[in-house]
């Protein structure tokens, strides 16, 4: 499957060593962080791209991240770049998700590669700037003249870090507060610019646990540092034309590969509803997924207006969850995640829609935090519905802990759906999260509190000739007085199954065995427990007569 300038033995050889150098700037990421949320949980993405913007690689790490990175390179690429001075954003309207991922943009160029001509420090050498207007911080064009090949090193790429931090400031500890309705209130918003150490310092100022967001910031610009060192030395080694020539190639055999794949999926068209939990009543999505010859395309334009909430997504954000649930859809577990799989892929919003927020009239801007984390949730449910699977847990079920001096956020594990020929894995983070459990350990070492019970939530699984997993039940016991935020979903409408297989258990939340609505927050006092028992993931097939089949586990 080769291109004719490229063997494929060198293209498989190429694409191994994108994805090992990605796999190594999550190393550094994880090992260079001080936030369990990165080092424990790896809530975090690395990625590479080409000169021009396009994904040629990312690691396996959160798949809400997965179209959400390019919007960020995007954001910055026809900025003036020079060595040495990497790229700091967060802003959801202009390249970023929710306000707690930071992402960490590195300009390469040719002779980056150690032991080539030394680049121009940004952390020693570029202007720091100040921060404007309270918590918004605003974009400065970078000294120098822009790198494209007339003069000077050759820009050939970019390195990009992507790690959600425990806390960027607002008004609720954690930076996820359940009853936002507009950005400000959500914490520290970093419009694109560039990263120095007084900006670094800056920043950290305005967030919570300063010394942390100091530690995890710098652990991403060593990551990104890590990955443009090895992009570098590929143009070394190739030369930066034949580099150029190189990536154009692997992104076309992703292309090629997932042309094979989506002849796996049945073709026509497909529909499907489901509903989001809003504080003010459920909210109905609708989508229409058309497969037809090499292409898919998803059709959300039917969303409902983006609202006086925090459930507004970012079109990169629904973008992400499109492009996860064809991915994951697919008879494929090999494809290779850059943006060659991407074009056979469209996907239609409607600009101010829920699904596709944007600014109002008045320059105002909604809210996102949980569009991030569960609108993106439920729009990738849409898709593997309308494709006819079973549907796992369909939320991240978001805890966040804290005070002024600390915070803690987590995720928690639920149900997988089943498949036509397997049970779904029980207790795992399915769909757009994939990050890992905060260890009991880690978490009682760190934080006024203690994990009172962290088991399976057994039988919570839809049953079917295969079952949904299980989810998981874990509960909090407060050791001081903490703020409390929870946003969750499938907390009135369980997971679907497929094919006749039943529906998984709804989720719930309870704090002294008082029942919580799917969003809310609130004050814990010492000796209060906090209850999170998280959904089963939906059944596949017709379940067995009584008798006639396994016992639930």
């Amino acid at each position: 499957m080769s291109a004719p300038g490229l063997d494929a033995v060198d293209l498989q050889v190429l694409v191994g060593g994108l994805r090992a150098a990605c796999d190594e700037m999550g190393a550094v990421l994880v090992r260079s962080a001080h936030s369990p949320n990165i080092t424990e949980r790896r809530d975090c993405s690395t990625a590479l791209f080409s000169a021009a913007g396009e994904m040629i690689a990312q690691a396996e790490h959160i798949p809400v991240h997965l179209g959400a990175m390019p919007a960020s390179v995007a954001a910055v690429r026809d900025e003036e770049h020079r060595p040495g001075v990497s790229w700091i954003l967060n802003d959801p309207y202009a390249g970023g998700s929710h306000l707690p991922d930071i992402t960490v943009v590195t300009p390469v160029f040719a002779g980056d590669a150690p032991g080539g001509e030394p680049a121009d420090d940004g952390w020693h050498r570029a202007d720091g700037g100040t921060a404007s207007g309270g918590d918004r911080v605003t974009r400065t064009a970078t000294p120098g003249g822009r790198q494209d090949g007339a003069a000077g090193p050759r820009l050939v790429g970019f390195a990009a870090a992507r790690a959600h931090h425990a806390d960027v400031g607002g008004r609720t500890p954690g930076s996820m507060p359940a009853d936002s309705t507009t950005l400000e209130e959500e914490g520290v918003i970093i419009t694109p610019r560039p990263l120095t150490p007084g900006l670094v310092d800056e920043l950290a100022g305005l967030m919570r646990h300063p010394e942390q967001r100091r530690a995890d910031l710098r652990a991403q610009v060593a990551a990104c540092e890590a990955g443009a060192a090895r992009l570098a030395e590929l143009a070394a080694a190739r030369g930066p034309d034949a580099l150029e020539e190189a990536l154009s190639e692997v992104l076309a055999y992703g292309e090629r590969r997932m042309i094979a794949a989506i002849g796996s999926l049945p073709r026509g068209v497909h529909e499907f509803d489901d509903l989001l939990e809003g504080r003010d009543g459920p909210i109905p999505l609708h989508v229409r997924v058309e497969v037809r010859g090499d292409a898919v395309e998803v059709d959300l334009r039917d969303a409902p207006d983006q609202g006086a909430h925090n459930l507004n997504c970012p079109r990169a954000v629904t973008e992400s969850a499109c492009l996860f649930a064809v991915r994951a859809a697919v008879a494929d577990a090999e494809l290779p995640t850059d943006d060659g799989t991407r074009r056979r892929i469209s996907v239609l919003t409607r600009p101010g829609s829920i699904l596709d927020v944007r600014p109002g009239p008045d320059g105002a801007r909604p809210a996102v935090v949980a569009g991030n984390v569960e609108t993106s949730s439920r729009v990738a449910d849409l898709v593997l519905g309308a494709l006819g699977r079973a549907l796992g847990q369909g939320t991240m079920n978001n805890v966040t802990l804290g005070d002024e001096h600390r915070t803690m956020y987590e995720t928690i594990a639920g149900g997988q759906g089943a498949l036509p020929d397997a049970d779904g894995p029980s207790a795992v983070h399915v769909a757009m999260s994939n990050t890992r459990n905060t260890p009991v350990e880690a978490l009682e070492v760190g934080f006024p509190v203690r994990v009172q019970r962290y088991e399976m939530r057994r039988g919570s699984g839809g049953a079917g000739a295969h079952r949904g997993g299980d989810g998981v039940v874990r509960e909090l016991r407060a050791l001081e007085p903490l703020e409390y935020q929870l946003l969750g979903e499938r907390r009135t409408v369980g997971a679907r199954g497929a094919d006749g297989g039943e529906d998984g258990a709804r989720g719930r939340h309870a704090l002294d065995g008082r029942e919580l609505p799917p969003k809310t927050g609130g004050w814990m006092e010492p000796g209060q427990v906090l209850r999170i028992e998280t959904p089963g993931g939906g059944g596949c097939g017709t379940p067995p007569p009584p008798g006639d089949g396994p016992a639930a586990p």
